[in-house]
């Protein structure tokens, strides 16, 4: 039986990569539906972003919520610099057929897991947790039906990618990010200790584009316009693809390797704010909340993405 999913996201030329992996594998992921937040870029782009990515993957039928506009308790941080200004430059932008939903985002969240049975439905985060937290603080006994968590972001080693303590999507809402750490669910928390190993590099990016079918040549522009600011910042060979790894471990968890721990998120500090203390060692008693995954097979990631855009053109 396909896994029930719900992916939160801000789109974002990984998140669009996240949301093709899906759409690419319906026998193990049934998409319920895709909630959009401020992040990367605005909510009136990451919306109809995330719709213009059902139109490319010709899955229209997908029902697309927008969210959250603004961060719980401070003022949106957007990314544009990284993205582009439409957040998945690299795309000729259009006006999507997918329509977007008249009902917000939180609500389809609330209502969704009500209407399921305990832990059926796993959460997919990959942007910030603005939505999230906001379903979990308006109505708690959406807590039992979650069966998992499973997102992108934070950092340990690695450090921050937008301040030297916080990767951006924790940063961008820390406050939220603190409300789900704690709401004692299964958490899967994918960070840049992790997405920083998964580069694309020009020879994967090639080897994407030659698939020769629309998605795929879809994918390697964004990622070929992705990849300018990152290959900079880090002196890498590409850039890391952090969204599509949550989406990759329900797919293929044997490419990924993972610590139980507790994870908690500065909110007071602003110097720290947004750091995502994992304590790997266990050092504290603080109670385990979390596993914090720390390695991946690249080649094998990279191997099996390729695999499944591969399928948007066998119908073709």
């Amino acid at each position: 039986m396909a896994r029930k999913i719900i992916i939160d996201c801000d789109p974002g030329q990984d998140d669009a990569v996240a949301l093709l992996l899906a759409f690419a594998s319906p026998g193990e992921l049934d998409l319920l539906g895709i909630t959009t937040v401020a992040g990367n870029v605005p909510l009136g782009l990451t919306q109809r972003n995330a719709r213009m990515l059902c139109d490319i993957a010709g899955r229209q039928e997908v029902r697309v919520y927008a969210g959250c506009d603004q961060p719980l308790r401070r003022q949106l941080e957007t990314a544009e610099q990284i993205h582009g200004a439409t957040g998945i430059n690299g795309l000729e932008v259009f006006e999507p057929s997918t329509p977007l939903q008249s009902e917000h985002a939180v609500d389809f969240i609330i209502h969704t897991l009500l209407d399921a049975d305990d832990a059926s439905i796993t959460l997919v985060p990959i942007g910030p947790l603005t939505n999230i937290a906001t379903a979990m603080d308006r109505e708690p006994e959406i807590l039992s039906r979650i069966e998992r968590i499973v997102l992108m972001g934070g950092a340990m080693r690695e450090g921050g990618n937008r301040t030297p303590s916080a990767e951006f999507n924790i940063l961008v809402d820390p406050h939220a990010a603190d409300i789900v750490f704690r709401c004692g669910r299964p958490i899967t928390a994918f960070g840049l200790d992790l997405s920083h190993q998964v580069l694309s590099t020009r020879d994967r990016v090639a080897r994407i584009r030659a698939l020769n079918n629309p998605v795929a040549a879809a994918t390697a522009d964004m990622l070929s316009f992705f990849d300018r600011y990152d290959t900079v910042k880090y002196t890498s060979k590409g850039a890391p693809l952090h969204d599509p790894c949550p989406v990759a471990w329900l797919l293929r968890p044997d490419l990924f390797a993972g610590k139980d721990c507790n994870i908690s998120i500065e909110t007071q500090s602003e110097l720290t704010m947004g750091h995502t203390a994992v304590d790997f060692w266990h050092v504290t008693d603080r109670p385990i909340n979390a596993t914090w995954m720390h390695t991946v097979d690249a080649p094998g990631f990279y191997d099996f993405l390729i695999e499944r855009l591969a399928r948007f053109g066998e119908h073709a």
